[in-house]
């Protein structure tokens, strides 16, 4: 749902997958966009020999009309949903708020517009589908379940792009070749994706990380680990081949468990409306297929704890009963910057409002 520059970049690794059991429905607004993007990953998929996935399009669908999407839902009876669409297109939000505010949690009503409404159009179409939502998931996925509302069930990126830094890293360290085989648990917030991504650095903060390779604990330097985590990255839409990517390996991930009987771990953001990011494991071992917290190295609790120390970083104080609270800290940040007065609490009825304020307050006078 949404073809921007997520959804064309999960269309072409779907697409490279050579699986014939897929069949992948392109859902959104504008008819002929959608066809040209999907055209033009057809055609260089099939180039490449590995096109063999049904593309269909499914057009004039409005993420803020519940009845158009209730209509997709029953008459495309999807297994997966995927959530990869944008309340503001067009920029990557936090290109303004980490260089005024270095937080991110500002933005969590944008982030939160439309999934809203795709759940409430889920559970009007009695729909059983695995929803995977694709933007702040740390946050969005916790505040529709304390709203007690549907939530998606899966949550991509953030937390998952520091792992393949985390394995580069180890490898160049210990000179490891099948950096594929390097097991690594690891539980925090998408504040820490973006201060060590970006910095090397974690404010401070003690890590809850344990890597494992051929069976034994390495025992690392962790100062050192982050610094060599920091890695040039693009600052725009190339940004996200990382959460097209880990929207894949999602999907990858349940029909490999699915099909295979076997267990695979993941990291995911707002898995189980959990605030933050988890490792999980997504078990097809026995007759039902399920997914679970891994707690075999840090228990439930202590994740829990260091996420909630990693998101108030990100300006977000705590998630109560439908409503939001930003830190104070991020209140003054947002005054002294933009000049502009942040609410304290941004209830789950004022989401519509407060995301409209951030557009017109914030995005549109400082893009």
């Amino acid at each position: 749902m949404g073809l921007g520059s997520v959804g064309n970049y999960l269309l072409d690794y779907l697409l490279s997958s050579k699986d014939e059991e897929k069949e992948i429905f392109v859902v959104g607004r504008r008819k002929e966009k959608m066809i040209t993007d999907v055209n033009i990953i057809r055609v260089s998929s099939m180039i490449r020999g590995q096109n063999r996935t049904e593309v269909k399009i499914i057009e004039g669908v409005d993420f803020n009309n519940i009845d158009s999407m209730v209509e997709c839902i029953c008459n495309c009876q999807p297994d997966i949903i995927v959530n990869s669409s944008r309340a503001y297109t067009g920029i990557k939000y936090g290109s303004i708020s980490w260089k005024n505010v270095r937080a991110y949690g500002i933005w969590a009503p944008l982030a939160i517009k439309y999934i809203k409404n795709i759940m409430e159009a889920y559970e009007k179409a009695k729909s059983h589908a695995i929803v995977i939502h694709t933007s702040y998931s740390d946050v969005v996925i916790p505040w529709l379940k304390s709203a007690g509302k549907i939530y998606p069930d899966f949550g991509s990126g953030n937390i998952n792009h520091l792992i393949p830094r985390i394995k580069f890293a180890v490898a160049e360290k210990y000179k490891i070749n099948d950096i594929w085989n390097i097991d690594v648990t690891y539980a925090t917030s998408h504040f820490h994706d973006v201060v060590i991504s970006k910095e090397g650095q974690t404010e401070g903060i003690e890590q809850l990380i344990d890597v494992i390779y051929e069976g034994k604990k390495l025992y690392l330097d962790k100062k050192e680990l982050f610094l060599n985590c920091k890695i040039e990255m693009p600052v725009d839409a190339k940004r996200n081949m990382m959460n097209a990517s880990s929207n894949f390996q999602i999907i990858e991930g349940i029909l490999f468990a699915v099909r295979n009987g076997e267990k695979i771990k993941l990291h995911c953001p707002g898995v189980f409306g959990e605030i933050g990011g988890y490792p999980i494991i997504i078990d097809g071992t026995e007759d039902k297929i399920c997914s679970y917290l891994d707690d075999k190295i840090f228990s439930i609790e202590e994740m829990r704890k260091k996420n909630q120390e990693s998101i108030y970083l990100d300006g977000i104080e705590k998630i109560v009963d439908g409503t939001l609270f930003y830190t104070d800290e991020l209140i003054k940040k947002v005054k002294d910057r933009f000049k502009v007065s942040l609410a304290k609490k941004v209830e789950f009825g004022e989401i519509e409002e407060m995301a409209q304020f951030l557009i017109k307050e914030i995005i549109e006078k400082n893009k």
